[in-house]
């Protein structure tokens, strides 16, 4: 997810930079074959351990090509949600084709999910692509149920490898200061303060925090059986409960309050604009209260353009 396109229009004001991945060769270019199995495997073993195994509806916030989807094989209805189309038509050949899945194009900072819509979340791989953390994590809080798990996963700039390079003056921002630090244009690490403030502030309690991915090292997987780093970071994960020093901490939080009203057995989508309910008509989804009309195309409901007159 290095050369990914920067798209800055969104349904409301104010507009945020976005990582648009529409037409990019990601599941390519990243992980089939690119020597990412450790990463792929210890990120499983986090979510395995974070995640609850069943519910009934989960989101997958920027699902990519879906290949931690699977994770949430529980559940009876999960959305696959990505801004890129591309990687959604990825997602729907990797995947099974189960109508578990609903398949959305939408932008995180203005999600289409009515209010108290899910009981579970998931993003991993994400958030450190995106510039307004608290927003996005407003949005998240909103579409979840009072009490609902979400699995979210971060980049750490308070890791190891940061802070051996900070010490020898080969890199310049202080590892153990709080405020994000952006290395590439909307690449983010993050501070772990940083991220409990801001999931608190969101509405979230945060229950457990594990360390993922100390050996994300070229050396070390090329020389070090698969299978014992994996096992090595199993073993390391619980640490991040104390001090998390990898460059992934993967978090369980809930969603704290009453508000919204638990709203699974209701319509699935709200209208951009003006919030209101949406209902199916032919290939759309439709806002009765103000007219808006975003498209179904080949089995992925886009919200990223509204549809005109």
């Amino acid at each position: 997810m290095d050369d990914q396109t920067l798209n800055e229009s969104t349904p409301n004001e104010p507009t945020r930079p976005l990582c648009d991945y529409e037409g990019s060769g990601y599941r390519q270019e990243f992980w089939e074959g690119q020597g990412r199995d450790y990463e792929d495997l210890t990120e499983r073993v986090a979510m395995r351990r974070l995640l609850p195994p069943r519910g009934r509806r989960a989101v997958h916030l920027g699902a990519g090509f879906g290949r931690m989807t699977n994770e949430l094989s529980g559940y009876d209805q999960v959305i696959v949600l990505d801004y890129s189309r591309t990687m959604l038509r990825e997602a729907q050949q990797f995947l099974d084709a189960s109508e578990r899945y609903i398949f959305v194009a939408a932008d995180v900072y203005y999600l289409p999910l009515a209010d108290g819509s899910c009981d579970t979340a998931v993003m991993e791989r994400v958030i450190h692509h995106l510039a307004d953390v608290p927003a996005a994590l407003r949005q998240i809080r909103a579409v979840l149920a009072p009490g609902s798990p979400f699995v979210l996963e971060y980049a750490s700039k308070r890791n190891l490898k940061a802070i051996l390079r900070y010490w020898l003056k080969r890199q310049s921002w202080d590892p153990f200061d709080h405020a994000p630090v952006e290395f590439v244009k909307l690449n983010f690490d993050f501070h772990p303060a940083y991220m409990a403030q801001c999931l608190s502030e969101a509405g979230f309690l945060t229950e457990r925090r594990l360390a993922v991915s100390y050996f994300r090292l070229g050396l070390l997987k090329r020389v070090v059986p698969l299978a014992w780093l994996v096992a090595l970071d199993r073993l390391l994960q619980p640490t991040g409960e104390i001090a998390p020093f990898s460059p992934s901490v993967f978090t369980l939080n809930f969603a704290t309050g009453d508000m919204p009203p638990h709203a699974l057995d209701g319509p699935l989508f709200k209208c951009l604009r003006c919030g209101e309910l949406l209902h199916h008509e032919n290939d759309m989804v439709v806002c009765d209260a103000c007219g808006a009309r975003w498209a179904i195309r080949d089995g992925i409901y886009d919200f990223k353009d509204e549809l005109g007159d």
